[in-house]
């Protein structure tokens, strides 16, 4: 296992960590004894598989149901000074309610501290001014030992992003940012400049379904898997620190091992897999489309319907240009189900005619509601929950 410091926590925090949001039994409370017995092996040998691997950051959240329950049957057991114990808990605008439910994530977690505490889900205004009013709390936590470090999650914009950041109150942040994906790179950069940890969330899910990739993303990642190919990219980067596995077996951490022989050697072979991704981009796009489809677009909340047309084209883009398809369809139809961590409206629900006057700044105005249409054709279907609703 490689190591890289986690910003200002001074933490040795190893490239993979173990994300706690896949090998838990429900994704609701339980009672402990409802856990079938081979589910709760299942999270017991995954997770000291992880710590055999030297991955020894372990981490969870309120939201992810059993999660923190199960894992406070193990993480007890391992070496202390090891473990990089991490849990999540969603900001609120009564901060009495914050520390409870943090309260209960320790005790669950069998825990006397956590060493990381994340505000899970600062992705609006609101979220954002809620996590502020709870950071007293978390000043007092660590005052009391229960937290050592303090950062934030998020799926929302860029813009959210750096200014919580710049509000030099957090020592990480858990973001979205793949090949597929690199719109958060200037907050990457502004976590940089203040010494923060940066974790990446779900790389192989939410960078495309990797652990099930079509076979034209295959072909161009050769000779690396798809899965190798988007941890290398990420880990090429000095700035990124750790990528999430979402494993929910032990065997799952295998295939992103392999990139730990790779990265000595990023420089050589990510150059021409990345020039094949492009070069077969814009094969299907065509390069002023490829290179310019972004500019201009406005943003959800100035969009009539709170259509998200920079997702909506962007999912659309990646179904054509590689073959992405199952996964476009599902990230397009959770548009809309779940509140402010998939903001926007899809195609079907508002009325495109109502957009033009709001693309006036797109080289592409005269175009893209004839893309719209095709998108929703292409990757419309049944609303999708997120696995936290299911």
């Amino acid at each position: 296992m490689l190591y890289r410091r986690f910003g200002r926590t001074e933490l040795q925090m190893p490239v993979f960590s173990c994300g706690g949001m896949r090998y838990q039994f429900k994704w609701q409370d339980v009672a402990p004894d409802e856990v079938p017995n081979d589910q709760q092996a299942n999270l017991e040998a995954t997770i000291r598989r992880s710590f055999e691997l030297g991955m020894y950051h372990i981490e969870t959240a309120r939201g992810y149901g059993s999660s923190e329950m199960q894992l406070g049957n193990i993480l007890p057991k391992l070496p202390r000074e090891k473990l990089i114990a991490q849990t999540k808990v969603a900001p609120v605008a009564d901060p009495n309610e914050f520390r409870k439910t943090f309260e209960t994530s320790l005790s669950y977690l069998k825990l006397d501290y956590v060493d990381l505490l994340g505000l899970h889900g600062i992705n609006d205004t609101e979220t954002f001014e809620d996590a502020l009013r709870c950071l007293d709390v978390v000043r007092s936590l660590q005052e009391q030992g229960k937290v050592r470090h303090v950062g934030f999650s998020t799926h929302g914009s860029t813009e959210i992003i750096i200014k919580a950041i710049e509000t030099n109150q957090f020592d990480y942040v858990n973001l979205h940012w793949y090949y597929i994906n690199q719109l958060n790179w200037s907050a990457i950069a502004a976590a940089t400049a203040h010494d923060m940890g940066v974790f990446i969330i779900s790389p192989t899910n939410k960078g495309g379904n990797l652990h099930e990739p079509p076979a034209r993303l295959r072909e161009l990642c050769a000779p690396l898997s798809p899965v190798v190919f988007n941890d290398l990219f990420c880990l090429s980067h000095s700035q990124v620190h750790t990528l999430s596995i979402g494993a929910a077996k032990p065997t799952d951490f295998d295939e992103h091992l392999k990139t730990l022989a790779w990265i000595d050697r990023a420089d050589e072979i990510l150059p021409p897999i990345i020039h094949r991704l492009e070069q077969a981009a814009i094969e299907r796009l065509g390069e002023d489309w490829f290179k310019r489809w972004h500019v201009g677009l406005p943003s959800v909340d100035e969009t009539p319907g709170r259509l998200n047309l920079h997702t909506v084209i962007w999912l659309r883009n990646l179904a054509i240009a590689y073959d992405l398809v199952d996964y476009a369809k599902m990230r397009y139809n959770l548009l809309g189900q779940a509140s402010h961590w998939f903001p926007g409206a899809r195609v079907s629900e508002i009325d495109l005619e109502a957009l033009r006057p709001v693309l006036q700044d797109s080289p592409f105005r005269d175009r893209i509601l004839d893309v719209l249409r095709e998108a929703d054709q292409l990757l419309g279907g049944e609303t999708v929950k997120r696995l936290s609703q299911q």
